[in-house]
């Protein structure tokens, strides 16, 4: 297979116009790149930089003039393009290091693997925007690499319900091993299960992806993936939770258990009891800041509200003795992909539960790559548009493949840059490629991965829950965009009532099979069922999908009568609120009298 980049700049049609921009000689290439840095006009240009800074302050004039909007393949000054292209890195920084520390502390890792794991993630998901932003035409075909937008790749969150699940069962299980005294040992072997799994389960994604949009959306429409979605959210807010009163670890268990260990570890320069108010206290200092962000920030700082709070809970911790230095200090200068490697093998049991994953995967990027294209401005229906539609979700598999290689768990389409995009009004791709700077030097300085890592559990809490919620969130707004019909009802209480059961209970299904034999084929086939039947919404999205292909679809008249009631309240509403502005209109002439 040989693939072409799509040129972008050059031969893309004008978003207005249609018109195709002519040919550039490299001569003329040249010249306008010595220009961008040695000219007023291809540094700074005439950009309103201000309009970024300007909090939202109540006391303040709210600027009048709207900041120019920069298109796809529109030229713009280099300064502007570090700076937004920055802001897109640092919107997506705590979305793209979560996964890695959440599972690396599942699997036991010491210090130095997880370092390894948040540089490689920052690293990977750089060079695997690059993809998407860049577009590679696949040769005398109609198919495309890529979607040509800022579409930006992160880990995906829908990853770490399925493996901590997977490592705990592992544990369980025998492959992972326990010391003498029945504490867990690290188990490198548990990581490469996950990757080398995923990585092959990311063939399903790119053979989908050659498949119309139009047919992907009737096999998994919003009734499917929206509840899916919400219970990925739903899931990790236990996590998240439990880091902000202080570890999500063995510490988290209070002494009237009779057992008792300190927050983070007994090792800390600040260690507390879980749950103390100190803990809690530090966890809501990062989610008022993200509040405060959102009212008042300038647009640069409402993108970014997640990093500016996690920066202030930091700022906070470390005044107050809670950060540990050692583990920075120790950290290597400089980090790259494969300094640490994994065993990589397929582990039975996570196979369909990682097909849910890479579905869920698809379904996103069609939602992201329709909001990306809408924010720049763009087609988001055609035959471009499909065409982005096609080469993004093949990326998006692609990038699995390749994230599983190199030693990271699945990526997918972020949808954190859309904000970014509508606020700044920048749609461009050199932000694009800025951004895909940044997140790698990011990742190659170790040091700055090392911070991470070190920041304390509860600051880091305090943000993984808003972030947590927000999917679910996502979640909640694909299902809004499905009619409340009898059928969807019934879908919905069907495949939600297991997933939340699986999610409150999380070991309701543990016991359902009791072989003990030495057929590790059929002991394994046991495990992927207890493991899809305990993930929430692993069972959910099977359950829709059942339901939504089982069950047939309602007549004109069905569905008319589902919604009447629906429809009789939103006309009341209507009424009253005619009663009350001709109420208005008659009182007004008496006040002003």
């Amino acid at each position: 297979m040989s693939v072409t980049i799509d040129s972008g700049p050059d031969d893309a049609p004008n978003n207005i116009t249609g018109e195709v921009a002519p040919k550039r000689s490299f001569g003329q290439r040249l010249t306008d790149f010595k220009k961008s840095f040695t000219t007023k006009e291809g540094l700074l240009g005439t950009y309103d930089y201000a309009f970024l800074f300007t909090p939202n302050l109540p006391f303040m004039k709210k600027p009048t003039q709207t900041a120019p909007f920069f298109s796809l393949n529109q030229k713009m000054p280099v300064v502007l393009g570090m700076l937004l292209g920055f802001q897109h890195a640092l919107a997506m920084l705590a979305g793209v290091v979560t996964p890695p520390i959440i599972i690396s502390s599942a699997a036991n890792f010491d210090t130095l693997t997880t370092q390894y794991l948040v540089s490689t993630s920052l690293i990977v998901c750089g060079i695997l925007s690059a993809v998407q932003i860049t577009r590679f035409h696949i040769y005398k075909t109609p198919y495309y690499i890529g979607t040509g937008l800022i579409s930006v790749v992160g880990t995906s969150f829908a990853i770490i319900p399925v493996a901590t699940k997977g490592i705990a069962q592992m544990y369980a299980n025998g492959m992972c091993k326990t010391d003498a005294n029945g504490n867990q040992l690290p188990c490198p072997d548990a990581y490469g299960a996950i990757i080398g799994t995923a990585a092959t389960c990311a063939l399903l994604e790119i053979a989908l992806s050659f498949m119309t949009p139009k047919t992907l959306k009737r096999l998994f429409p919003p009734i499917v993936t929206g509840p899916t979605v919400m219970l990925i959210g739903v899931s990790l807010l236990q996590p998240g939770l439990q880091g902000w009163a202080g570890g999500s670890g063995p510490c988290n268990t209070r002494p009237e258990t009779g057992i008792f260990q300190m927050c983070p570890t007994i090792f800390a320069p600040h260690a507390l009891p879980w749950g103390s108010a100190e803990f809690i206290g530090l966890g809501f200092s990062v989610f008022i800041t993200i509040i405060f962000c959102e009212r008042f920030g300038s647009p640069i700082m409402k993108s970014m509200s997640v990093v500016v709070g996690l920066l202030t809970g930091c700022i906070i911790a470390a005044a107050c003795g809670y950060f540990d230095k050692s583990t920075i200090d120790a950290a290597p200068a400089v980090s790259f992909i494969w300094k640490h490697t994994f065993k990589l093998q397929i582990y039975g049991p996570l196979v369909l539960p990682m097909f849910a994953i890479y579905i869920i995967c698809m379904m996103e990027a069609i939602g992201d790559i329709t909001a990306t294209c809408d924010v720049s401005r763009l087609q988001v229906e055609g035959e471009l548009f499909d065409s982005r539609i096609q080469g993004g979700i093949l990326a998006d598999g692609f990038n699995g493949l390749l994230a599983g290689l190199c030693t990271i768990t699945p990526m997918s389409t972020f949808a954190q840059n859309n904000g970014v995009i509508a606020l700044t009004r920048c749609a461009n791709r050199t932000a694009g490629y800025w951004a895909v700077f940044f997140l790698i030097i990011m990742g190659i300085f170790s040091k700055f991965a090392a911070a991470l890592v070190a920041i304390p559990a509860s600051v880091l809490g305090g943000m993984t829950t808003f972030l947590f919620a927000s999917v679910a969130v996502s979640g909640l707004r694909i299902i809004s965009t499905v009619p409340f019909t009898r059928r969807t009802r019934f879908i919905l209480t069907a495949a939600l009532s297991v997933g939340f059961g699986a999610i409150l209970v999380p070991n309701w299904f543990s016991y359902v099979f009791t072989y003990t034999g030495d057929n590790k084929a059929k002991a394994g086939f046991f495990d992927a069922i207890v493991l899809v039947m305990e993930t929430g919404f692993a069972v959910t999205a099977f359950v829709a999908v059942v339901l939504n292909l089982v069950l047939e679809m309602e007549t004109v008249e069905e569905v008319a009568e589902s919604l009447a009631g629906d429809i009789e309240q939103e006309r009341e509403e209507e009424r009253r609120g005619e009663r009350k502005r001709r109420v208005l209109r008659t009182l007004t002439p008496a006040f002003r009298s």
